[in-house]
């Protein structure tokens, strides 16, 4: 099952499972934000067709608004099975990682996306996926959404990437992948440093080293959360500052709320109706 949205990444990247010997089922999401969107399904059923896979068009009703990129994540996430392909590329790890330092992310942020089989394609550049599109024929949809700059993602793309490329006299995409990877080695080993505690208990995180209870809230405040990003550095030590009796409670992303009752911590759902965890 491929993640097929029309572009030259997702193509390529039903284009190599195909050329891969799979059994391919593209499955395009249409979020009906913009005028002509439906018309995109037409690419991908073309391209299905001429390759031989099958194909699944959803289309998902989602209205203009705040946190619209986030929002729009999650719709097509929840439309895709479980298992889903992803052509996601190392210019969008690169873009994963900055978008986490300035969400003021720990390792596990930093880490970005984790290769493996539902990223089969992690290891490739933009400009190759486009460039196989191109040595075949094969139209890609450009989405006119991908230069907006009210998307924090695009100015990271178009304007930071390439100003610290300037600055570092490089491709620095190679670089960030790189720490990406150091950042992953790291979040293991906190794992299992971390698995010795309970995020929950209060004596367990005051007592553990910084490094070790910090990593441990995370993970569990993303668990609770439901958070689709990394939990910032602020809410961590606000969380901690609660766990050593230095505040009663504290909030962290979205409005979501940590309190504490003898020496054990809770999380407590945003208080208005339909407030969706955000990070």
């Amino acid at each position: 099952m491929c993640a097929v949205s029309g572009g030259a990444d997702s193509l390529a990247l039903l284009v190599l499972a195909i050329d891969a010997g799979c059994l391919v089922t593209a499955v395009h999401v249409d979020h009906g934000l913009r005028e002509g969107s439906a018309a995109e399904a037409g690419i991908v059923v073309a391209a299905a067709e001429r390759f031989g896979a099958e194909v699944r068009c959803e289309t998902v009703a989602l209205d203009p608004g705040p946190n619209l990129e986030a929002r729009a994540r999650a719709a097509r996430y929840g439309m895709l099975p479980d298992d889903v392909l992803t052509g996601h590329t190392a210019d969008d790890q690169a873009e994963t990682l900055l978008l986490a330092l300035l969400r003021g992310s720990g390792p596990l942020g930093l880490a970005a996306m984790t290769p493996g089989f539902r990223r089969p394609i992690l290891a490739l550049r933009r400009s190759e996926t486009e460039a196989l599109c191109a040595s075949l024929d094969l139209p890609a949809v450009d989405d006119p959404s991908n230069v907006d700059p009210a998307f924090r993602r695009n100015r990271v793309r178009h304007e930071l990437l390439p100003l610290l490329a300037d600055i570092a006299e490089r491709d620095i995409v190679p670089v960030l992948n790189r720490q990406s990877g150091v950042q992953r080695d790291l979040v293991g080993y906190l794992d299992q440093l971390a698995a010795a505690i309970d995020p929950a208990d209060c004596r367990d995180l005051v007592a553990a080293p910084h490094p070790v209870a910090t990593h441990a809230l995370r993970r569990w405040l993303r668990e609770e959360t439901g958070a689709a990003y990394g939990i910032d550095f602020a809410s961590v030590e606000r969380v901690l500052a609660v766990a050593r009796g230095d505040a009663v409670a504290a909030e962290v992303n979205g409005g979501w709320r940590v309190a504490r009752t003898d020496r054990r911590l809770r999380v407590e759902a945003p208080a208005s109706p339909g407030v969706a965890p955000v990070a």
